[in-house]
């Protein structure tokens, strides 16, 4: 196994592990080398068009600012400034797709549509102080996802898109409705694996679009 392969599964498993038993330390040293790992990855794989690795690197460094910035999750301030690294990430994950033909289909956009506009009232009547810049996001990661699913496209992508979505909508969940202390932790090592997981069929999936 590569070495950057094995940096991401170890420090994915030891992010996940730290939010389970509440140890900051543990994801202050561990997540923010999970997305350059996989910058290191696309790097070392990376393909003849400099753009789309530019893309691709930059997304992922986009990425790992938002990750240390949700270090700890229920610091409002730096889930919207994490939103916004995030959205940058998407932004370059749904030009990506764009070049490579991606479209649309209903059966991908339809269901995003109802949970976007599901979550924004959720959030407008349950969190108004973050509703404006993460109903804001959810239109990047449901623009993202959505051509990611589609289903010409590597089916890395498909398996990609809908663990990120599951991933982004858990933290919803949590913000709102989760309040026993070992619930959040519970609720916060699921968003992380399921977003680490996503992470790496999303890039693996976009480098065999070359």
């Amino acid at each position: 196994m590569d070495a950057d392969r094995l940096v991401f599964l170890a420090a994915s498993a030891t992010t996940v592990a730290g939010a389970v038993i509440g140890n900051e330390r543990m994801q202050q040293v561990a997540k923010p080398l999970i997305a350059p790992s996989l910058a290191v990855r696309a790097w070392r794989k990376r393909g003849p068009d400099n753009l789309e690795t530019a893309l691709l690197v930059g997304g992922l460094t986009a990425a790992a600012v938002g990750d240390v910035l949700l270090i700890d999750p229920d610091d409002d301030r730096r889930l919207v400034q994490g939103a916004s690294s995030f959205a940058v990430m998407q932004a370059g994950y749904t030009t990506l797709l764009l070049r490579h033909g991606a479209r649309p289909t209903a059966p991908a956009w339809l269901p995003r549509l109802l949970g976007w506009a599901g979550a924004a009232v959720l959030l407008r009547t349950k969190a108004p102080t973050v509703a404006a810049p993460l109903t804001a996001y959810g239109v990047t990661l449901g623009a993202a996802t959505t051509l990611a699913s589609d289903p010409a496209l590597d089916k890395q992508l498909f398996a990609g898109a809908q663990l990120f979505t599951v991933s982004d909508g858990l933290i919803l969940v949590r913000r709102i409705f989760v309040r026993n202390e070992t619930g959040r932790r519970i609720a916060e090592g699921v968003i992380l694996a399921t977003y680490a997981a996503a992470q790496a069929l999303l890039v693996d999936g976009l480098q065999a679009l070359r």
